[in-house]
């Protein structure tokens, strides 16, 4: 689905959390449960520009994002919020890769990356099961080779791995290739060239899975276009392919521990990330175990 540069529709007034479910006997916060339904909301150009004030919940609606080529899905290739859709940078690697895609990447997934796309959030988990995973950045020349320009950084990801079928509640990330539009944060923009959302509404409230506080997890925050519309702020709570196929899946600061469905990194990481990422070079984030990433 190409890259919506138009963005519109009311603000919405509940938040589209992606968070980590809190330990049992603690508080749950996430994307992934669904939440109040909330008219469609198109991003501000800041907070003060038709924004609601009504505080938003810590629950935030999950559906599949939007793929650009699907992985397994309900939902037609290319339709808005089929799952598995299509799908920070510090000094530039030089590492030409030849015609092949960005390492570890294989022809399945390879196939599924946009031919515009020029950068690529390469996201590589050890195992199925794991909830740790390893970021890199990619930028393609102009020979068509992949060259490393960011990481390898620390990621965490689901408390139950990863899955290329996700479902609201089930602790997973979906697997897949994602593009990646739209920016946002609870503190001001560092310098994205994303369309950044400023919002004190992006809270993360209670305790994660370890018992780590969540405080300060939105303070960026990249959406990925896994069940969402895209064009508009990373708090709208519309899914099209609805609220039990999840969705509210994000790039956002890490707490420390798993997280419900999105990939989290260290906050100095989210700067560089949301600074390096470029619309013009049509991003996208490359996602999953390394096998299944391999195919």
């Amino acid at each position: 689905m190409p890259l919506r540069n138009v963005r519109t529709g009311p603000r919405v007034v509940a938040a589209a959390i992606c968070a980590t479910l809190a330990v049992i006997g603690y508080m749950k916060v996430s994307a992934e449960e669904p939440a109040p339904a909330a008219a469609p909301g198109a991003r501000a150009a800041s907070k003060n520009a038709g924004q609601a004030t009504t505080p938003r919940s810590p629950e935030a609606a999950a559906s599949p994002g939007t793929p650009v080529a699907g992985r397994g899905g309900s939902a037609a290739p290319g339709a808005p919020g089929a799952p598995g859709a299509l799908g920070a940078p510090g000094a530039a690697v030089t590492e030409p890769k030849g015609p092949a895609g960005p390492p570890g990447v294989g022809p399945a997934m390879l196939a599924q990356i946009p031919d515009g796309t020029k950068q690529a959030f390469v996201v590589t988990g050890g195992s199925l099961d794991t909830s740790k995973a390893t970021a890199v950045l990619y930028e393609r020349d102009a020979a068509g080779r992949w060259q490393r320009t960011g990481g390898p950084w620390a990621a965490h990801n689901a408390l139950r791995g990863w899955t290329d079928d996700h479902w609201a509640g089930d602790l997973r990330t979906p697997i897949g290739v994602f593009r990646l539009g739209d920016a946002g944060g609870r503190l001001p923009d560092p310098g994205s060239k994303l369309p950044y959302d400023h919002d004190e509404q992006f809270v993360s409230p209670g305790t994660g899975f370890l018992g780590e506080p969540l405080e300060g997890s939105f303070d960026y925050v990249v959406a990925i276009d896994y069940n969402r519309v895209p064009g508009t702020t990373p708090l709208n709570r519309e899914r099209p392919l609805g609220e039990d196929r999840g969705g509210g899946v994000w790039v956002h600061v890490d707490h420390g521990g798993p997280t419900q469905a999105c990939i989290s990194l260290t906050e100095d990481v989210m700067r560089d990330l949301l600074r390096a990422l470029d619309p013009a070079k049509e991003p996208v984030i490359v996602m999953g175990p390394a096998a299944e990433i391999g195919r």
